[in-house]
């Protein structure tokens, strides 16, 4: 009964994590190019008070043995980058990856981040930049007097300054081996780590990178109807672990209430 005090007591924790990773998946439902994450769960060590295929005499083995666990623990939030919805919202700047790839942006100590985020802004310089203000690697400078900024779906970017010619510059994405071992930082932005991988650039809408949607945004990948049942399952496990405990203790108590 000791062991289903522990063994209850880890798995409300778990459930308490997992309702933590659900609230932020719908916190972030209308947040733009969000991932949302899955927990994973693990069993903890076993106590083993009879060992499976023991020698039970005369040439038998025991067929089972006896294994008691003692609950579980969280081993992994992962990141799922499937593709958002694209929503239109007719902005110049907006630019929306369907398929692999994020944006390359230069971080305020020099260093680089990436990000799904597409809602780009140009700021007093002429800089293409976050909505944090930190610059998008690959944009050209947007001068005053420019008339036309088109990006192509392969990352072609014509940006035309009055009357002149249109000039003309390439976007490029960067994608990971394992895009769900990046670092999430926060602001829309991931970091490279050992687990992702050395990023891999290479043009948008050729040899498995993503295409780019000039006008667009690419919303969460977060479906509420799904996080609301992980919600009600998550809350339905801590209930039951809970339950757990209070038995465990109703029996001790009458263990300790028996009388000869």
């Amino acid at each position: 009964m000791l062991r289903a005090l522990y063994s209850s007591a880890s798995g409300m924790q778990s459930q308490q994590m997992n309702l933590d990773v659900i609230a932020n998946n719908l916190a972030n439902v209308n947040t733009t190019g969000f991932k949302k994450s899955k927990i994973e769960f693990q069993d903890l060590l076993y106590q083993t008070n009879k060992q499976p295929g023991a020698d039970a005499g005369a040439g038998n083995q025991i067929p089972t043995g006896i294994q008691i666990g003692h609950g579980s623990r969280p081993v992994s939030t992962s990141r799922l980058f499937t593709t958002g919805e694209l929503t239109q919202t007719g902005e110049k700047m907006d630019v929306a990856i369907a398929g692999d790839g994020f944006f390359e942006v230069q971080m305020p100590d020099g260093t680089r981040a990436f990000t799904r985020d597409g809602g780009f802004k140009v700021d007093s310089n002429g800089r293409v930049v976050t909505s944090d203000g930190m610059p998008v690697v690959g944009f050209p400078s947007i001068q005053p007097g420019t008339t036309a900024v088109t990006i192509s779906a392969s990352g072609s970017i014509s940006v035309k300054v009055g009357e002149q010619a249109p000039q003309s510059s390439q976007l490029s994405l960067v994608r990971f081996t394992n895009p769900a071992g990046l670092q999430t930082i926060g602001r829309n932005l991931y970091r490279e780590s050992p687990s992702s991988g050395t990023a891999e650039t290479g043009q948008p809408a050729q040899n498995g990178f993503g295409e780019l949607s000039q006008g667009f945004l690419e919303m969460s990948n977060v479906k509420v109807v799904e996080e609301m049942v992980n919600l009600i399952m998550a809350q339905r496990a801590y209930e039951i672990n809970s339950k757990a405990i209070q038995a465990a203790d109703e029996m001790m108590q009458q263990s300790n209430n028996l009388r000869r």
